[in-house]
């Protein structure tokens, strides 16, 4: 084993910033040194900000392959249905949108470094592949059948426990003996000891710096204040705190304020607000729901006469695809935050007409089941909706007014004319309704208040 001198571990310290002389820091840091030149995958274990991101870049530039590429990347930042294709390329043609081919990170990589951040998010799928690239070097592009030879170093982090992973079956037990071949455990700062002065002042005097003020300075009470927080966040949130202080703050702090400012961040973490006291204005949904029904009916219309017109052909009816904005059942989730216009995502329903509109129909029926424990104006909005999605059977196409009016109508007689219980199942205010009623000629229904 080489043998690794603490001249050598403060001098890597040092040139990747890293502060602290815990014990335990101290090892990992040593335990990376000594690991670099031999060429073997390593995984680091840690908690989020604990600065796992250090130690791979320490393995790269400490081993044989420093003068070759060294690519980080996140694991859980890449949709689930491309993570395969990121890592290792993919084919002209090989899914939609694939107009040339892509060479992936291993690729790219070879004779390098890869480091896969938060690896406990990768699909099965790609834990598959990941594996064979372990065991043989070999890979495959998705689409292709063409065997690809690669000469890539692993290093992987996470924050999970793999082994518990590896018994729910949510991750391989074979990768998990392959990445953990040896690993290095990054300390939590909370078990750092007087390392969180050192950081606090280094994040005072960054900050003063940066933004030419004086930094800021710790009495002892509010270093113990410091030294007693959990801080499930670990450096990045100290961090945070003392920019947050310094932003405020100035001169000598004492351990009073520092228990202020932590007691505020345990509040507004610890207390969120319940759903049932928010006082929520629907209008916005209501007009986006609007829009995605409209949407649906001129569909439906385009698609009856496609199927019209070409009925003298024969047409193979499954490759009529109906494209739905959204998901509707999904608005019926109280707290559901509803996607704004340009952020709906397509889905493709890609079947004959008639199993199309079954579908349609049976996703209101399966809604009908939660829909008796929702808050009563999104309940009866419900209603409305499904009153007025029956209607896209019709080859008449309804603009939204016409859409808007039948919902007032309908809440109208639902509350005897009463304008006020009118107002609020709609949402919106009694000035509103009264505009709206005068709007579509309705007063002979509103005849109470």
């Amino acid at each position: 084993m080489a043998k690794i001198t603490d001249t050598e571990i403060k001098q890597v310290m040092q040139r990747y910033s890293i502060i602290g002389a815990a014990p335990a820091l101290l090892a990992a840091v040593k335990r990376a040194l000594i690991i670099a030149p031999i060429d073997i995958s390593v995984l680091i274990n840690g908690e989020n900000g604990t600065g796992k991101e250090f130690f791979p870049k320490i393995i790269h530039d400490n081993s044989p392959r420093k003068h070759n590429k060294y690519i980080a990347v996140n694991c859980g930042a890449i949709p689930s249905g491309t993570i395969s294709s990121e890592l290792f390329g993919h084919e002209k043609g090989a899914f939609t949108n694939a107009e040339s081919e892509h060479a992936g990170y291993f690729e790219v990589a070879d004779k390098g470094t890869i480091f896969l951040d938060e690896v406990a998010d990768l699909t099965l799928d790609a834990q598959a592949r990941l594996l064979r690239v372990l065991e043989s070097g070999e890979f495959l592009r998705v689409g292709s059948s063409k065997v690809r030879k690669t000469n890539v170093r692993v290093v992987a982090a996470t924050n999970k426990d793999l082994m518990t992973m590896v018994k729910a079956g949510e991750f391989r037990e074979d990768l998990f003996y392959r990445i953990a071949a040896i690993r290095i455990e990054v300390p939590p700062l909370r078990e750092r000891g007087d390392d969180i002065k050192m950081l606090a002042f280094k994040f005072s005097t960054d900050y003063a710096e940066q933004h030419r003020r004086q930094p800021l300075l710790f009495d002892e009470s509010a270093y113990r204040q410091l030294m007693a927080f959990r801080w499930s966040g670990n450096v990045r949130e100290l961090q945070s705190l003392i920019r947050e202080m310094s932003s405020f703050e100035s001169g000598m702090v004492n351990g009073d304020t520092v228990k202020r400012y932590l007691s505020q961040k345990n509040h507004s973490a610890a207390l969120p607000v319940p759903f049932d006291n928010v006082q929520h204005d629907y209008t916005q949904e209501r007009e986006l729901i609007f829009k995605m029904i409209l949407q649906m009916q001129q569909e439906i219309k385009e698609l009856k006469d496609a199927i019209a017109g070409n009925a003298m052909h024969q047409p193979q009816l499954s490759s009529n695809k109906l494209h739905l904005s959204s998901s509707i059942s999904d608005l019926q989730r109280p707290g559901t935050a509803l996607p704004q216009a340009g952020d709906m995502q397509a889905t493709t329903i890609d079947t004959e007409p008639t199993v199309m509109w079954d579908k349609f129909n049976d996703d209101f029926q399966a809604s009908a089941v939660h829909e008796a424990h929702q808050p009563s104006p999104q309940r009866h909005a419900i209603h409305d909706i499904k009153a007025t999605a029956i209607d896209v059977e019709e080859d008449k196409v309804k603009t939204l007014q016409d859409t808007e009016r039948e919902v007032i109508i309908s809440a109208i007689e639902r509350n005897n004319g009463k304008r006020r219980q009118t107002a609020e199942e709609l949402g919106i205010s009694e000035r509103t309704l009264y505009r709206k009623i005068k709007e579509y000629g309705l007063e002979y229904r509103n005849n109470r208040k």
